[in-house]
């Protein structure tokens, strides 16, 4: 049974992991594979069809514990204990819930002290007593518990009667003072872990294309060893289709992996002649996890060819292995009467409206099934690839975005090829 330290507004945790809110997804999802031997029987909850309509949720079954992201920012958001008979609670390193402990409507006064008078919610039978950034519910099991109003109470205020020994149902932590209106926070100092963060990432284009991205950075630069003199710093930075190996480094700086092309899977769709030729040399990937971006470099001149803009929508393929990048990208709408005019794509477009922005149908999509391999199995089937203004937009069967790959200039010498389609 996990024995964790409650903190209002902030966390739940004890001396080796904490859930803090506005902690990223990936983070909460690292510290549960950790502790895979201790914390087992993870659920993930999200809805297929309107992945932006519901919470992300991870479910602790084993620990009665539901961790629950902003469906937008994937920040975690709220954090819910729905049974209290699986775990150890404390306050103050002082237990309020634990086998010899019952938290009570006493024990809870006990230890957290005053609040505002509760709400009582008749149709769940639910009393709600609320502290900032931490709520109670305690269950009524019967209509003799239904608490009294006392009308009259100081200042015409209404007090609630909850009876004696009534127990916690349900403990939320969260951030401000109502659980309705709370939202993620932002980022906190302790999760940044070294890294680098971007917050938006916008394409820049010319009159061809794209040319480059323009990313909105966060990293939080600390003293020698102390977190609390760690400040959040916000920074941008441009890379475009050219740049070398080495400008990518000291504009980004170091790639969280490098990652080699070791096959072709899309050859068959490029021109006839580059069929059959075998490459003497693999292009790469600088993997930017945290940034969800991915940058292709030529193998032989070392310089950025494409780049790639993850969504991390669940129920796709590559899910939880990037960060959500935050991008705006673009388009350029010709209309027949009137001058072409720019539209925007963001992470949350979804497909069908930027075939109507553009006004006519696009071509056929190449299907893309990233089959199963030894060690992983692809049970969200194959996603769909249109290639429009010198970009290719991996749709899902939900209609959603799941990454965008935007192609550098057309090399005189060669032709634009469809074998660089994600991977």
């Amino acid at each position: 049974m996990l024995d964790l330290e409650v903190v209002p507004e902030r966390s739940l945790g004890n001396e080796q992991w904490e859930f803090t809110l506005g902690m990223p997804l990936a983070q909460a999802v690292a510290i549960l594979q950790k502790h895979c031997r201790i914390i087992k029987n993870v659920q993930v909850l999200y809805s297929e069809q309107s992945p932006l309509s519901h919470d992300l949720i991870l479910n602790l079954t084993q620990d009665g514990i539901k961790l629950l992201f902003d469906a937008f920012n994937q920040r975690l958001k709220v954090i819910e204990v729905y049974d209290l008979t699986k775990v150890k609670l404390k306050y103050c390193g002082v237990h309020f819930n634990s086998q010899a402990i019952a938290p009570t409507i006493e024990q809870i006064d006990q230890s957290f002290g005053a609040t505002h008078p509760g709400v009582y919610n008749s149709a769940e039978q639910l009393f709600h007593l609320n502290f900032r950034g931490l709520s109670f519910s305690f269950q009524l099991d019967s209509w003799t518990e239904t608490p009294k109003y006392e009308p009259n109470f100081a200042h015409g205020l209404a007090s609630l009667q909850i009876p004696h020994g009534a127990t916690v149902k349900r403990m939320y932590i969260y951030n401000g003072n109502s659980l309705q209106d709370t939202k993620a926070p932002l980022m906190p100092l302790s999760c940044f872990l070294g890294n680098v963060y971007a917050e938006n990432v916008d394409v820049l284009r010319d009159g061809t294309g794209p040319s480059g991205l323009r990313l909105r950075l966060l990293t939080a630069g600390c003293g020698p060893g102390v977190l609390a003199d760690a400040k959040m710093r916000v920074f941008e930075r441009c890379v475009y289709f050219g740049d070398s190996c080495q400008d990518v480094l000291s504009t980004l700086g170091s790639p969280h992996k490098v990652f080699y092309k070791s096959e072709d899977k899309m050859k068959i769709h490029s021109p006839s002649p580059h069929k059959q030729v075998p490459s003497k040399c693999n292009d790469y990937f600088f993997n930017y996890f945290t940034l969800g971006v991915d940058i292709l470099f030529d193998a032989n001149t070392h310089k950025v060819k494409k780049f790639v803009l993850h969504t991390n929508y669940p129920g796709h393929y590559n899910f939880n292995i990037y960060h959500r990048c935050e991008f705006k990208i673009p388009l350029v709408i010709k209309r027949d009467s009137t001058d072409s005019q720019t539209e925007t794509c963001t992470t949350y477009s979804k497909w069908d409206s930027i075939q109507d922005l553009l006004g006519h149908p696009v071509e056929k999509p190449v299907v893309l099934h990233r089959s199963s391999s030894p060690n992983n199995t692809n049970p969200f089937g194959s996603t769909f690839c249109f290639g429009l203004q010198r970009m290719i937009f991996e749709v899902m069967q939900n209609n959603h975005i799941a990454s965008v790959t935007l192609y550098g200039p057309t090399r005189p010498s060669s032709q634009l090829r469809t074998s660089d389609l994600p991977q």
